[in-house]
């Protein structure tokens, strides 16, 4: 029989879990029934050169079963390349797209050109840099509720309150567990189908099927959908051809070649 992996009450523990928490995080919520109030969640930097302040878009945990140790990865909304402080041209001519990811003491960079430049897509800093010590100013969300029926889920989405999602992902091979948790930006409803689905993103999608080092480094840009407890899809940023007429014009980085994981999905909402 195939193990079943860990209960749903590990789960929720084990995406709160932190090995080692960056200035100014405070210990998530042990409680079963918690998130992240993605509304007032940020990384600030301390530099006086640029106190920089990101928005928390998703939050991944992966953990090593084998050693008990978890690390939390916390990726920023995008933003696009700039003259910082300029008196003109504030936005750089050849302008790319610019997404961190900060956890375990680095820092993982996108910059995503109109061209593709692997050279420049991934960049790994270790934390501090230019920005200076990295500070959460996180919040977690209150009167969390899990929507685990059909119903609440409909209502919750008619109302208009937040809606959070967590996507837990095995790997027995590697002993590598993850749980990918972000804000619902997108939620389709069928009143006829009775029927939900996500679909949001971007998140740090996690390759679970090696163990990185340092660990930062197996996480790509992904969104996610899911309409059901027990699997998600995937469609992770890559190299991707441009086709036209069945031939390559180029490759550019995109969205492309869906993947569909055994998953173990929640919807959460919260004031």
């Amino acid at each position: 029989m195939a193990d079943s992996g860990p209960t749903r009450r590990q789960f929720l523990k084990r995406a709160g879990a932190t090995s080692s928490l960056v200035q100014g995080q405070t210990a998530p919520s042990n409680d079963v029934n918690s998130c992240m109030d993605y509304r007032r969640s940020f990384i600030c930097g301390t530099s006086e050169l640029n106190s920089v302040r990101f928005w928390i878009e998703s939050r991944t945990t992966i953990t090593d079963t084998a050693t008990g140790k978890s690390a939390v990865f916390f990726q920023c909304a995008s933003c696009k390349s700039e003259n910082t402080f300029g008196e003109t041209g504030l936005f750089l001519a050849d302008n790319y797209d610019f997404l961190p990811i900060l956890g375990d003491g680095h820092w993982l960079i996108f910059r995503r050109h109109a061209r593709l430049d692997p050279d420049r897509y991934r960049d790994l800093v270790e934390s501090p840099n230019a920005w200076g010590e990295p500070k959460l100013l996180t919040q977690e969300g209150i009167n969390v509720q899990v929507l685990d029926t059909w119903e609440k889920i409909r209502d919750a989405t008619a109302q208009g309150v937040p809606l959070v999602s967590q996507t837990q992902l095995v790997n027995h091979d590697t002993s590598l567990e993850a749980v990918i948790e972000c804000p619902v930006k997108t939620m389709n409803i069928s009143l006829e189908k009775q029927m939900y689905q996500v679909d949001t993103g971007p998140i740090a999608f996690p390759d679970l099927t090696r163990k990185a080092v340092p660990l930062i480094d197996c996480l790509s840009l992904a969104f996610v959908a899911f309409n059901q407890d027990a699997f998600a899809d995937f469609v992770i940023e890559q190299p991707t051809p441009v086709m036209h007429e069945d031939e390559e014009l180029c490759q550019v980085y995109h969205y492309s070649n869906p993947v569909s994981l055994p998953a173990t999905n929640r919807l959460l909402t919260h004031d």
